[in-house]
């Protein structure tokens, strides 16, 4: 059990029968009346972010998440395959669970699974990848404005914003947290 006064960023717990994640927290002592905690909480399983209030007493069930490292070994539709790096066994994850910076993880990079009493709800790719950059224009010579961009699709088929240096055929690395670039790998 963990009590609302104990709250901290990344804390997980069950309420109301569902799973939720602590995204921000207040402890605030007016000067009138009892003191509270204002939070910022996302519920894990669907995403959705909600604002509210605890009393510091509250107390509430600690969930525990599961993060497995799995290698991602290719997609049929509308299924995508991991496996276990351990037992070898694998599993599919269905399209809708991974959330949008999947599209910068290519076939046999190890990403973290996230599961809550074995249900599988979210994926986490590693914070930044290396890609190829497979399209873009050419950048011409003179065009130097700071901080100018073009777009450029990579190996995986996102689209990014990379500066007017970088060409067709080098590899870039990329924060998948933000989806942008980060530096030539």
């Amino acid at each position: 059990m963990i009590s609302a006064g104990d709250f901290r960023n990344g804390v997980t717990f069950e309420m109301d029968g569902n799973v939720v994640s602590i995204i921000e927290f207040q402890h605030v002592k007016p000067g009138k009346g009892a003191a509270f905690v204002r939070t910022k909480i996302r519920n894990v399983i669907t995403g959705a972010v909600t604002e509210k209030t605890f009393n510091p007493n509250d107390k509430y069930p600690t969930a525990y998440i599961e993060r497995k490292d799995m290698q991602y070994l290719y997609n049929d539709g509308d299924l995508y395959y991991f496996m276990d790096m351990e037992s070898f066994e694998q599993i599919p994850i269905n399209k809708s669970i991974l959330g949008d910076n999947f599209k910068f993880v290519k076939e046999n990079m190890e990403c973290k699974v996230l599961s809550y009493k074995g249900n599988v709800f979210g994926v986490e790719p590693p914070n930044f990848v290396e890609l190829q950059v497979t399209e873009t224009d050419p950048g011409f010579k003179g065009d130097t404005a700071t901080n100018a961009t073009k777009p450029a699709t990579l190996e995986t088929g996102a689209q990014i914003k990379v500066p007017l240096f970088i060409e067709e055929g080098e590899m870039i690395r990329i924060d998948t947290r933000t989806g942008e670039y980060m530096e030539r790998a």
